[in-house]
């Protein structure tokens, strides 16, 4: 049976932030995650459930990462994140979306607002 393909959206602009949302579903893969691949398309996005801190050794590239809550409010914003670089476990965090460096340009996400996940 093939993964459901969803997207996710900033309500608040309407702006389509990846337009497939990859959702590792073993540990390992969570735990792999983006690690040791060349690069994360643009409109591609990787949303890490559970999850509430990450690191970004073995990447090739930087990262834009959200990490919300259980109902998708936001928590923290990382923009830029370099490889080899640790975040440490975010309170409150539920799960955190990994977007490519450079997705979150010139939008300004604030700590409690939502975002969406639906089906693309």
């Amino acid at each position: 049976m093939p993964d459901r393909v969803l997207r996710l959206v900033h309500p608040r602009t309407g702006r389509v932030l990846a337009e497939r949302l990859l959702v590792p579903r073993t540990l390992l893969g969570r735990g792999v995650g983006l690690m040791f691949r060349r690069q994360l398309q643009a409109g591609t996005g990787m949303w890490i459930v559970p999850c509430s801190g990450i690191h970004t050794f073995f990447m090739r590239f930087a990262i834009d990462a959200v990490f919300v809550d259980r109902r998708l409010r936001i928590v923290r914003v990382r923009v830029g994140l370099p490889p080899w670089r640790l975040v440490p476990l975010v309170l409150g965090g539920h799960s955190v979306i990994e977007l490519p460096a450079g997705t979150l340009a010139g939008l300004r996400l604030e700590r409690g607002e939502a975002l969406m996940i639906e089906p693309a």
